[in-house]
């Protein structure tokens, strides 16, 4: 609460407001009815000067650059007396419960976690703060359910991906995929019940150790229109990726990526949130729980979804990406 102090100026007008009396008159009131007025006053100033500033927590798994763009978009799009104080995992899942107890005890309005061992934390250690996740890539792993969590989706919904790739190759049929089960899930049923619809199957292949990518790949390749990459570390490393482009190129299948430098290296096409949209997302699904929304947001707003096409790669398949997907693109290779 901010303390306020009445210039005598300022209790002269209050007491015209109270009695109608001029404040030379003050002197002939009793004691109780100076003491009456003073409080008034008081209690006036408790309301006429309020404090709307929130201190928000920020929990980030580790300091590295998409997380500290998303910490950034957050920031930006946040009121500016908000305060924040934040906390760095480094990395290390199990600093977690100490950075909560700090949290817990700071009085912090609402908690920011940035990726996913600062999520998982925040559900194990924070009940009754409203927590928003964001940057946690495959958030139906980690179990991240809580009635004062709320996420915001790290990746563009697959419908609008396939929608996109539809359109640049209508005979696309089956679409293929590697992932280490241990660190990735299957893909959603949504995303296989939209592909459905547009004709397209998708076709897996787990595999559980790097050294067994080159054996599932050459499995997968003669079954496959596609080749769908997926931000696996099992699957795909620096060295790894070169050998998928460079084996999916010579059947002449084109690769799908998930961020734009993938793309500038030889995939047709890579689809992508933006870390600082992810955090300005944040901020919206934030701004509606602190004005007094009762729970956590059962929607929350999907970032933009990015594009990156690789022409040179298109040219080189014989895949002629219309001119209206083009305008689309956000980068263009």
């Amino acid at each position: 609460m901010h303390m306020f102090f009445p210039t005598a100026a300022f209790v002269s007008h209050i007491c015209r407001l109270i009695g109608g009396r001029p404040i030379i008159r003050l002197y002939t009131l009793s004691i109780p009815s100076i003491l009456l007025g003073l409080l008034t006053v008081l209690n006036l100033a408790v309301f006429i000067v309020p404090s709307h500033a929130h201190e928000i927590a920020i929990l980030k798994s580790a300091n590295i650059a998409p997380y500290n763009q998303a910490v950034s978009g957050f920031k930006s799009s946040m009121p500016p007396d908000t305060t924040f104080i934040e906390y760095d995992l480094k990395g290390d899942a199990q600093a977690g419960r100490m950075y909560a107890g700090k949290i817990r005890a700071s009085g912090a309005s609402l908690v920011l976690a940035v990726g996913s061992k600062a999520a998982i934390a925040a559900r194990l250690e924070i009940l009754d703060i409203p927590v928003v996740y964001s940057m946690v890539l495959h958030p139906g792993k980690y179990d991240l359910r809580a009635s004062n969590l709320v996420g915001v989706p790290a990746k563009p919904p697959i419908g609008q991906q396939l929608d996109t790739l539809h359109t640049i190759m209508p005979n696309l049929k089956r679409i293929g995929y590697l992932f280490d089960p241990d660190k990735t899930s299957p893909l959603p049923t949504d995303a296989t019940a939209h592909a459905r619809q547009l004709g397209i199957m998708f076709i897996e292949r787990q595999v559980r150790a790097a050294e067994l990518v080159p054996s599932a790949l050459r499995d997968l390749l003669p079954e496959i229109d596609a080749l769908w990459l997926i931000s696996d570390s099992t699957v795909l490393t620096e060295e790894s990726f070169s050998f998928l482009l460079r084996a999916a190129f010579d059947r002449h299948i084109p690769v799908i990526g998930f961020d734009p430098e993938l793309a500038r290296r030889g995939a047709l096409i890579s689809f992508w949130i933006d870390p600082a949209d992810i955090g300005r997302e944040a901020a919206q699904v934030a701004h509606t729980i602190l004005a007094g929304s009762t729970g956590t947001p059962h929607k929350t707003p999907i970032p933009k979804q990015r594009m990156a096409l690789n022409l040179g790669t298109a040219e080189y398949l014989g895949i002629t990406i219309p001119p209206s997907i083009q305008s689309m693109a956000d980068e263009a290779y």
